[in-house]
Formats: C-alpha cells, sequence, structure tokens
C-alpha cells in the first residue's frame, strides 16, 4: 500500500505551524513535506522535509509536487482579512490563484484529496448573527470574505465537474499561544494574552461587547485533520463546512484572564477592524459538521484561557 505524502503550504502560518507537526506524529516526519514563502519555526524546520514554495508560480508547484509524489495537499497560504483590505489586489490574486493551482493539481495530476479553509468572513451584514446556519445569506464586503465566499464556490464547482476530492471548513477566529497575531480582525484575541503577561493591560481594538465565534488551535487543528481523514462518503458539503468552538468578547476574555492575573486592566479604542467585525456571526450552527463526520469541540472559555496563560507564561519567563 502506498503511503500519503502530504504537502503542506503556508506552513510558516499560524495554523500550519501546529498542522505539519500533528500530520507528521501520524504519517511519519518524512512523509509530511512543510512548504511556505519563508522560514517557519525551528520544530517545522528541523523535524522533516521543508520546501521554499511561492503557490503563486505554478511551475514551482508542479516541481515540488513531482519530485516529492504528494498525494494530499492543505493549502493554508492567505491574506488576512484587515491585511488584505490594504492590499486588495495582492489580496485577491494570491487567495485565489493559489486556490485554483492547487486545485487543478488534483484535476490533472496524481494529487488525490485537497483541504483549503474558508471563514465566516464569508458572512455580511445581512446574514443573521445568531446560531448562523450551514445555508444562509452570504454577502462578504471585505475582500478576504469575497475571496473565501469565491473559493468555495470554485471547490463545489471542481468536485462536481471534475470529481475533485477537496474538503473545508469555515474556520471561526482563531486563538493560538505558538504563533503570534497575524494580521486578521479577531486576532486581538491572541495579542490580548501576550500584553497581559507583558505588561498587564491591554487596548482592545474592538468595542467590549463584540461577540465573535472563537475556538483554539488545538480543536481547529483536530477539526481538519478529522474531515480531511472522514471516509468520502460522509463528506457532503464540498463548498465549506460551519465549525464552531465557544463565542465570546473581549469584556469577557478580559474577565476570565483576571481569574488568573487579578491585576489585568482592558480599554478599548476602535478601528477599522470593528467595522469587519461587525458584519460577521456572532455564534455558529455546525449541526452538519456534527451530522455528518462526527465533530465536537473540546475547549471553553476557560479551559483555553488557563492553557494560553500557562503556555505563554513559559514563554516570557
Amino acid at each position: 500500500m502506498i503511503k500519503d505524502r502530504i504537502l503542506v503550504i503556508g506552513a510558516s502560518g499560524q495554523i500550519g505551524t501546529e498542522l505539519v507537526i500533528n500530520l507528521r506524529s501520524m504519517y511519519g516526519n518524512a512523509n509530511v513535506i512543510a512548504s511556505d514563502v519563508k522560514n517557519a519555526t525551528d520544530e517545522v524546520m528541523k523535524s522533516g522535509p521543508y520546501e521554499v514554495l511561492d503557490v503563486m508560480n505554478m511551475y514551482r508547484l508542479q516541481e515540488v509536487v513531482k519530485k516529492h509524489n504528494i498525494t494530499q495537499i492543505y493549502l493554508l497560504a492567505a491574506l488576512l482579512s484587515a491585511t488584505a483590505e490594504k492590499n486588495i489586489e495582492l489580496g485577491w490574486a494570491l487567495n485565489m490563484r493559489s486556490l485554483s493551482h492547487v486545485l487543478d493539481q488534483a484535476r490533472f495530476g496524481n494529487v488525490k484529496k485537497v483541504y483549503w479553509p474558508s471563514s465566516i468572513a464569508v458572512f455580511g451584514s445581512t446574514t443573521p448573527q445568531i446560531n448562523t446556519s450551514q445555508h444562509t445569506i452570504m454577502e462578504p464586503n471585505t475582500v478576504y470574505g469575497i475571496t473565501k465566499q469565491a473559493g468555495e464556490r470554485w471547490c463545489e464547482y471542481y468536485h462536481q465537474k471534475f470529481g475533485v476530492d477537496v474538503r473545508s471548513l469555515r474556520y471561526p477566529g482563531l486563538i493560538s499561544w505558538k504563533t503570534k497575531p497575524g494580521g486578521g480582525t479577531t486576532d486581538y484575541a491572541i495579542h490580548v494574552f501576550h500584553e497581559a503577561l507583558k505588561d498587564g493591560k491591554y487596548e482592545s481594538f474592538l468595542a467590549e461587547d463584540t461577540t465573535l465565534p472563537m475556538m483554539y488551535m488545538p480543536d481547529a487543528v483536530r477539526a481538519t485533520i478529522e474531515l480531511m481523514e472522514a471516509p468520502s462518503e460522509n463528506v457532503k458539503i464540498r463548498s465549506s463546512y460551519n465549525v464552531a468552538g465557544i463565542s465570546f468578547n473581549p469584556k469577557e476574555v478580559s474577565e476570565a484572564i483576571k481569574t488568573y492575573i487579578p491585576e489585568f486592566k482592558i480599554t478599548y479604542k476602535t478601528d477599522e477592524r470593528q467595522e469587519i467585525a461587525n458584519t460577521w456571526p456572532k455564534s455558529i450552527d455546525d449541526s452538519e459538521a456534527h451530522e455528518d463526520w462526527g465533530w465536537k469541540h473540546q475547549y471553553d472559555l476557560d479551559a483555553l484561557t488557563k492553557d494560553m496563560l500557562l503556555n505563554l507564561k513559559n514563554q516570557y519567563n
């Protein structure tokens, strides 16, 4: 039996950093090739193969796929919400062209399975914000959201027309202690933990009552792998699945932090990211992911807070 050979594109990013390590523990270090336009963490670079890869270069992508006999691709490279608003041409080009290049590797080559992440950014101000359903109004008004909505349609098209086994999750805001904030609207929920430990205070760019869906990175990585490991017949949605963890706002996370750092203080000064957050759901209905392939989150706000502070405290000490 031929072993799967996996290529992770965007391995130096927030998700890629942890996903690579998890996949290597499952498939063996030599069978998971990490790649990015820049070096990843020491743990990723030293634990297995690494390729410098700009996914916008179709020929370089083909070269890496052929060299390593790749059978699965996880495409994580993207320009995030707030960053893409500052460079709309690059946001559109990177987020869309990278996807078409990877899907074509599955359509024309030996790649058997593709993973591509979507986001709650596909929703907009006209979307029902409470318990947002799998199939609902999607009128995004950010470059990032528009590319994710278009990407969902592209994935479904390639599956229906060409039989490409492509799978996707609509991530909520993701929180991790291993990587620093990367330009997303929900990244306050990472930054606040760093500042609580460094300075005992934090100025939030979102208002105190801005409730958004969030997920701790171990849950996000597990959801990703569980979806990719699920039998093909169980994957009934080929655009992108809603997945939920927990929903909270800046005030609630600051109260959770005060349980462990009583002197912590938070203040508020909103910026352009507030306008983006106002268009996103407050909570997500992920019942179809539950029913189709058994998804269930594990971390609540207290467990997340405790683990974030424990691990970041080791870094700052």
